[in-house]
């Protein structure tokens, strides 16, 4: 068993993949629906159906959905966790990148460096980058 993110945009599915292969990197697939259903109108056969953004650590999924909107959810974060700072400080403000930050990327009290974000796509992120253990 395994568990995966999967966001869903308001139309806005393309862009925001792109964004996020920019800041994390890896492969990624898009299926529209008119690749895959013959019967689509004209205005659905651009709207993705799944994108997928595989890379060595994690997959994204994500899709166009007529009944959301861009406004910020707050009852989801997706985390990311690491004990590679640079890599994890690049991705912080990569995701940041015409977002807001909620918390930046600090010394906690439980010895991590832990920070908050939420991306221009209205996505909560949190990044902590593991202190070394002795």
């Amino acid at each position: 068993m395994k568990l995966e993110a999967y966001l869903f945009f308001p139309g806005t599915t393309g862009e925001a993949v792109e964004f996020y292969k920019d800041a994390f990197g890896g492969q990624l697939t898009i299926t529209k629906r008119g690749d895959v259903d013959p019967s689509a109108s004209e205005a659905d056969k651009g709207q993705i159906i799944n994108a997928l953004l595989e890379t060595p650590e994690f997959r994204l999924r994500a899709s166009d959905r007529g009944d959301c909107t861009s406004t910020t959810q707050n009852r989801v974060a997706l985390t990311i966790m690491g004990s590679d700072e640079p890599r994890l400080r690049k991705i912080f403000d990569a995701l940041s990148d015409g977002g807001t930050v909620d918390s930046p990327l600090e010394k906690q009290f439980w010895g991590d460096t832990f920070g908050t974000l939420t991306d221009r796509y209205g996505i909560n992120w949190q990044v902590n980058i593991e202190a070394t253990k002795p």
